[in-house]
């Protein structure tokens, strides 16, 4: 048999199945019809709200649908085309219908998105949305490539499986219902991951998309820099801060200098710090990294837990994740990424194609030590997903709201710890 780490491995050749739809046997031809209909049946669905939701007004702040295309979008675009800074919240709150700041994402986004926030809001929030669909099947079609490297799967087939699945969860609904940028830089960490051997070029250009959000550049960049792939890390590093150097140098400039425009920084920071969606001790915020979810468990948050998380998740997992092999070490960086520093349910998109790739090497080698506990980390990771509207009323109806929005961190953070103790079995394993 084949051992972990081989079969973990790119460059090694897996048991390979027909490509083409035609040379597909009857039932896999089934399964890719059955999974593309209710594919396509979810993803209108999802798309709905899209054309459905009403231009912003004053009188509709509340209004959920679309509401981080509103918010972190299309105001924030208009406003920079306007002539003013959108990382001022006093501005953006005075000049635009909003409910939430423009927080710190990178400039770049302000002209990477702006074919969105240029024509009327409603065509801009469904062509957005049609991107975004675009984008998830995109990342199922990573993961189907991920397991085919291992279980010699048919792309076709696994593409359609994890589309409709991934279109269909909460994970996946909510990112059109919201309209986060999420599946942009899903695509952007999984792609980095994915090519840094191979092709360390097109590495480097998804870990820029990945610096999109700065919460998800700087723990990736350590922790491919930890891994080998100081290339890539530094390259797309720079890649991103070119980028927006145009940008951050005409917002400067609009400020009356860098001392004002630093302010600007400080009171966006200071109003992130204060919201219900962002303060570390939010019993009601939906963030899944460690230092909210020891509050929401235990009601207190030590001093300065979140820089001691932030360096303690990423060195453990760097330390870890440079001793093993593919897909393991992809699935054990992406979750070390969305545990260590503020991040909420949708941001584990970016472990769809490592989750896929883990959970066929459980199956084809449950039976070797440390993938039991790999297993079951995919299977915590799965929760998030999972958590359809029907299940989160059934669990604010019988254990509370603050258990709602505790279990999905609670979940991920168990998949991380789950995915250290497999990685420290391996390691052990594999040393012996």
């Amino acid at each position: 048999m084949t051992s972990t780490q081989d079969a973990a491995e790119p460059g090694v050749p897996a048991r390979r199945r027909p490509a083409t739809l035609a040379a597909l046997t009857p039932k896999q031809r089934l399964v890719f019809v059955v999974a593309t209909l209710a594919g396509g049946v979810s993803a209108w669905h999802a798309l709905a709200p899209s054309w459905q939701v009403p231009v912003p007004t004053s009188a509709n702040l509340g209004e959920e649908r679309l509401q981080d295309f509103r918010d972190a979008l299309y105001f924030p675009i208009r406003e920079f085309f306007a002539g003013g800074n959108p990382y001022d919240p006093a501005a953006m709150f005075a000049h635009w219908p909003v409910r939430q700041d423009f927080n710190l994402y990178q400039p770049y986004h302000l002209l990477l998105h702006a074919p969105f926030a240029l024509p009327g809001y409603r065509a801009g929030a469904v062509a957005f949305s049609v991107v975004s669909l675009l984008l998830l099947v995109a990342l199922a079609a990573m993961a189907a490539h991920a397991v085919r490297r291992i279980a010699g799967v048919p792309f076709a087939v696994t593409t359609a499986v994890a589309a409709a699945l991934l279109v269909t969860s909460q994970v996946g609904k909510a990112q059109l219902y919201v309209g986060q940028i999420n599946p942009l830089v899903a695509v952007g960490a999984a792609g980095a991951l994915l090519a840094r051997r191979d092709r360390p070029g097109w590495a480097a250009a998804a870990l820029a998309l990945a610096w999109l959000k700065p919460q998800y550049g700087f723990p990736l960049a350590v922790l491919l820099f930890a891994r080998g792939s100081r290339r890539v890390a530094l390259t797309g590093t720079a890649i991103a801060a070119a980028a927006s150097l145009p940008v951050v140098a005409l917002l400067v400039v609009r400020s009356g200098g860098i001392g004002p425009f630093l302010d600007v920084v400080v009171a966006n920071l200071t109003h992130a710090r204060g919201t219900d969606y962002g303060a570390v001790d939010s019993p009601t915020a939906q963030r899944i990294d460690v230092a909210a979810v020891f509050f929401r468990v235990t009601g207190g948050v030590p001093a300065a837990l979140e820089p001691v998380v932030l360096a303690g998740v990423l060195g453990a997992s760097a330390l870890l994740a440079r001793r093993l092999t593919t897909p393991l070490a992809d699935l054990l960086t992406c979750l070390a990424v969305v545990v260590c520093v503020v991040h909420q349910p949708g941001d584990v998109l970016i472990a769809v194609p490592s989750m896929a790739a883990v959970a066929a090497l459980w199956w084809r080698h449950r039976a070797e030590p440390g993938l039991g506990a790999a297993g079951l980390a995919v299977l915590a990771l799965a929760v998030p997903f999972a958590h359809l509207y029907t299940v989160d009323s059934a669990v604010v109806a019988t254990l509370g709201s603050r258990v709602a929005v505790t279990v999905d961190g609670a979940a991920v953070v168990l998949a991380w710890a789950l995915a250290v103790f497999a990685a420290v079995r391996l390691t052990r394993v594999r040393a012996a």
